[in-house]
């Protein structure tokens, strides 16, 4: 039995904390058992992205130290994830105790979707769900991480799931973290192109892998009156919209 502790992030634990709770309960429903070190906190990337090395630096010791014990660390965020798996050793990289430990923190970090198929060997969780969805692929998730089959793999043997192919769905959706606030008519640019796919496909549902992006394509399906339905992963495969 894998013991996981569950790495919430902040967009799920201020914003969608059904997102964690759904990932809580899916880990669960695998046979896993899951603790959440109060301790965590922000993994640092706005900080690091925006040039403010030695800010990151500070809150993600405090990362380093909250994950010490753990067996796996868990995410529902590819970006995350990838922040921890690719730059934490760079961060450290003049304090040798540290960079070993964010080494040992790399090596146990997986992105949800990549944990339940490369390390708990599942495939059909079980799930049900009777509607036509299309999946789009976040940018930290697939390029960085590598995840590209694995969330499909687990779209495919949900019952009664039909799922579309995304047109272009590895291109960007503008969301970027501080890229859409910096660059902000680039940003909407990016997302309502990427709306224009999402509704070629005639899916009701877009599924996802990283709120940072499902957040971004949800507002501006909303702003132009468009009902589709913003799923991130977990949501769908713990059973919580099966209606």
């Amino acid at each position: 039995m894998a013991h996981v502790s569950l790495f919430v992030t902040c967009l799920a634990d201020q914003l969608f904390p059904e997102v964690g709770l759904s990932t809580l309960r899916l880990l669960e429903k695998l046979g896993c058992t899951v603790d959440f070190p109060e301790a965590q906190l922000c993994c640092g990337q706005p900080a690091f992205n925006s040039g403010h090395v030695p800010e990151a630096r500070r809150v993600a010791r405090g990362l380093l130290g909250a994950f010490a014990d753990s067996e796996y660390v868990v995410t529902p965020s590819g970006s995350c994830a990838s922040m921890l798996r690719h730059y934490y050793a760079e961060l450290f990289a003049s304090e040798p105790e540290l960079a070993e430990a964010a080494r040992a923190l790399a090596a146990k970090t997986y992105e949800l979707s990549q944990f339940i198929v490369g390390v708990l060997g599942a495939r059909d969780v079980g799930a049900t769900f009777p509607h036509r969805v299309t999946y789009h692929a976040s940018c930290h998730g697939s390029r960085l991480l590598g995840v590209k089959e694995e969330p499909l793999e687990l779209l495919r043997h949900v019952r009664g799931l039909e799922l579309v192919p995304l047109p272009r769905c590895e291109d960007c959706c503008g969301f970027g973290g501080v890229f859409s606030i910096k660059l902000a008519a680039l940003s909407s640019a990016m997302v309502d192109e990427k709306i224009e796919h999402v509704l070629e496909t005639g899916a009701n549902v877009l599924v996802g892998t990283d709120m940072g992006c499902l957040m971004n394509i949800r507002g501006r399906l909303e702003r132009r009156g468009q009902p589709v339905r913003v799923l991130h992963l977990a949501e769908l495969l713990a059973g919580e919209e099966e209606a």
